[in-house]
C-alpha cells in the first residue's frame, strides 16, 4: 500500500540553502542520471514500455505516460516549486547521488586504525537512481549503503544500493514511476499523481503488492541480520562482507510474521537482546502498533495504540521497563491534497504528549499519557527510569513544519531532557546545550539505561554537520556551554554526518566513553571524502586516523557498525 506521506524525518534541507555545483574527481563515481529527455541519445525510446505487456497494457501505458506528461505536467507548471522539494535544492552539492562503488582495498590511512576496530561500518542514505521529473525531498531518494571495512589496519570501501522491489521495477522501466511521498504527493497535482499510480496498478504496469519502501534511513543488526529501514515498508535484509561488499538479500518480514510496515528506528535492549519496535499507518486504523521480537526473532503480539488520527512518528524510547511513544504535532490528513493542500499538517493546537507503556504488556489498557508543550522531537537518544519519573533525552525541533513548508524562521534543534512523572502525571523539559544538535549516537550498551554522554552532530549551518560536540548529560548545576565535554569543529569547507560510537572493549566495566566515534566528512574545495575515526575520551575528540576514500560520499542519514563476529555469524535467510 502507498502511503501518501513518506514517513521518516531526519536530516533536512534547508528552505533556503542554495544550490552549489558537484565536484567531479577523476575517476570517481558521479551518478548518472537516467533522463526524461526524448532527445537523450542514450536512453530508448521504448523504455518506458516492457517487452512483457500484452497489448492491452501496452495501450493503456501510452495513455497513462501521456496523461502524464501532458495534464499532470501543466499542473505542476503552474505551481513553482517550493525550496523544500526543487530537485535543485534538495539534491546540489554533496547532497547529490553517487553511482554504486564495487570494493576498493588498501585504502590510505593517515594515522592508526585502532586495533579494536575489526568489522564494517555501514551507513544509509538516500540517493535517487532517476532523475525527478517533478518535485523531490531529500527523504524520498533510493536506499544506499556505504561501507567502510577494518581488518589488522587496512581499510576497504564499497557503496551500493539497496535492491527494493520499488528500485527494480524502476529500472525495468528505465525512470521514475512511483510517486516520490513528500516530493510529488501535495496538492491538486499530487491527487492526479496518486490516481496515476493506481491506474498503473491496475493495469498491472508496476506491482506495489511487495511493498514501495526505498530502505533509506535506518540500519541496525539484529538476530544475525543486518536490516535496512524506512517507515514505509518492510526492512531489507543485506549482507555485508568483511572487505565491506554489500548484497541485498530482499525484503524481511521476520519469517511471515510482520505483516506491516516498521519504523526505521527501532531499539534493541543490550541486556535482553530484545528488538522493539513502532508501526504505524496514515491511511486505516490502527494508526499505531507497537511490538517486540525475541532474540531468536520470534515476535511478540502487536499492542494497538489508540490515536485520534495518523500522526508522524519517526522515533521512540524505551527504558527497562517501559517504552515511551510520543504523539506529535505534524498529523496526516492525505484528503487535504484534494483541497489543494499538503498530507501533512503542523497542527498548532495540539498539545505533544508522550505515553508510556509497561513494554510487556500485550494491550494499551495501562498506556498513561503526559503532556509535554513545545516539545517536537524527531529524535530520541536515550530514556531512562528515575524514581517515579521517566527521563527522555531527544532533540526538540522548531518550527515543526518546516520539513515540508518553505520558513522564514530558521530552523532549530534544541537537546533537551524531558522528564515525565508517571504518578502525578506531570512533565518538565530542559534545554541541555545551547548548539544545534541532532544525529548521533550514545554507546548502545546504555540504551534504557542512564547514560552520561552523547555525540551529536552540529548543524551550524543547517543543515551541513559542521563538527561533532560530545554532550554531558549529567553535568547537572553547570552552565550549558560547561556540558560540552568535547567537540571538534571541521576546517573551512568541510561538513560531516551523523557521529557513530564504537566500544574499544566489551568490558563492562570499562568507562561509558572509552571508545572511539566513526562518521564520514566531505571536503567541499577540493570534492574529497574520509571517514575519521576520533578518540571518544578527549577533549577535542582528537582524529586518531582518517580513511581517505576513493570516491564521493554524499551527506546521508543513519549508522551501525558490525564487528568481524557479526560478520562471520551473519544468515543469507
Amino acid at each position: 500500500m502507498l502511503c501518501p506521506l513518506k514517513k521518516r524525518v531526519c536530516l533536512v534541507i534547508n528552505a533556503h540553502s542554495t544550490a552549489s555545483r558537484i565536484c567531479v574527481r577523476p575517476g570517481a563515481p558521479q551518478q548518472q542520471f537516467v533522463s526524461n529527455d526524448s532527445n537523450n541519445k542514450s536512453m530508448d525510446k521504448n523504455a518506458l514500455v516492457s517487452t512483457d505487456w500484452n497489448p492491452i497494457q501496452r495501450l493503456a501505458a501510452a495513455v497513462l505516460n501521456a496523461a502524464e506528461s501532458t495534464f499532470i505536467g501543466a499542473l505542476e507548471k503552474n505551481h513553482p516549486l517550493p525550496k523544500t522539494v526543487d530537485p535543485q535544492v534538495q539534491i546540489s552539492g554533496n547532497f547529490a547521488p553517487v553511482s554504486e562503488s564495487p570494493v576498493k582495498k588498501e585504502l590510505q590511512v593517515v594515522g592508526t586504525i585502532p586495533e579494536c576496530l575489526q568489522g564494517v561500518y555501514v551507513r544509509n542514505g538516500a540517493n535517487p537512481r532517476f532523475e525527478p521529473s517533478a518535485g523531490h525531498h531529500l527523504f524520498d531518494g533510493d536506499g544506499m549503503i556505504h561501507a567502510v571495512g577494518f581488518k589488522e589496519g587496512r581499510a576497504s570501501y564499497c557503496c551500493r544500493f539497496t535492491r527494493t522491489h520499488r528500485l527494480s521495477q524502476e529500472e525495468k522501466n528505465g525512470r521514475a514511476i512511483f510517486p516520490k511521498p513528500i516530493g510529488e504527493l501535495h496538492g491538486h497535482s499530487g491527487s492526479a499523481r496518486l490516481l496515476l499510480f493506481l491506474a498503473r496498478s491496475l493495469f498491472g504496469l508496476l506491482d506495489p503488492s511487495k511493498g514501495t519502501g526505498v530502505a533509506n534511513a535506518g540500519l541496525i543488526f539484529f538476530n544475525r541480520r543486518l536490516l535496512a529501514m524506512s517507515e514505509d515498508d518492510l526492512p531489507y535484509a543485506v549482507r555485508v562482507t568483511e572487505d565491506a561488499e554489500l548484497k541485498t538479500l530482499g525484503r524481511f518480514d521476520f519469517d511471515g510474521q510482520l505483516k506491516s510496515s516498521m519504523i526505521a528506528h527501532p531499539k534493541i535492549d543490550p541486556e535482553t537482546g530484545e528488538l522493539f519496535a513502532l508501526s504505524y499507518d496514515v491511511i486505516k486504523k490502527p494508526y499505531l502498533k507497537y511490538f517486540l521480537f525475541h532474540p531468536d526473532g520470534t515476535k511478540g503480539p502487536d499492542v494497538t495504540i489508540s490515536l485520534k488520527e495518523p500522526t508522524m512518528m519517526h522515533d521512540f524510547a524505551i527504558t527497562k521497563n517501559y517504552v515511551v511513544v510520543p504523539d506529535q504535532q505534524i498529523v496526516v490528513r492525505p484528503l487535504e491534497m484534494v483541497c489543494g493542500g499538503s498530507p501533512a499538517i503542523y497542527e498548532k493546537q495540539k498539545i505533544p504528549r508522550f505515553g508510556v507503556l509497561p513494554r510487556y504488556d500485550s494491550d494499551e489498557s495501562r498506556m498513561k499519557w503526559i503532556h509535554v508543550p513545545d516539545s517536537f522531537c524527531f529524535h530520541f537518544w536515550n530514556a531512562w527510569e528515575d524514581g517515579e519519573e521517566i527521563v527522555v533525552i531527544g532533540s526538540c525541533m522548531t518550527p515543526p513544519d518546516s520539513i515540508f513548508n518553505e520558513s522564514d524562521q530558521p530552523l532549530r534543534s534544541h537537546l533537551s531532557e524531558i522528564r515525565l512523572n508517571t504518578k502525578a502525571g506531570t512533565s518538565s523539559r530542559r534545554e541541555i546545550a545551547p548548539l544545534n544538535l541532532e544525529a548521533g549516537q550514545i554507546n548502545r550498551n546504555y540504551v534504557g539505561r542512564k547514560t552520561q554522554y552523547a555525540y551529536l552532530s552540529i548543524l551550524e549551518p543547517w543543515p551541513k554537520v559542521s563538527g561533532i560536540a560530545k554532550v554531558d548529560l549529567q553535568a547537572k548545576g553547570s552552565s550549558p556551554e560547561e556540558r560540552i565535554a568535547g567537540k571538534i569543529i571541521y576546517k573551512e569547507g568541510c561538513y560531516g554526518g551523523e557521529p557513530f560510537f564504537v566500544p574499544r572493549t566489551s568490558d563492562p566495566s570499562a568507562a561509558e566513553d572509552d571508545g572511539y566515534v566513526l562518521t564520514f566528512m566531505h571536503n567541499e574545495t577540493n570534492c574529497s571524502s574520509e571517514l575519521l575515526i576520533l578518540d571518544a575520551r578527549s577533549s577535542n575528540l582528537d582524529i586518531v586516523a582518517s580513511v581517505k576514500l576513493p570516491s564521493r560520499v554524499p551527506y546521508g542519514f543513519h549508522g551501525t557498525f558490525l564487528s568481524s563476529d557479526d560478520l562471520a555469524n551473519q544468515i543469507d535467510q
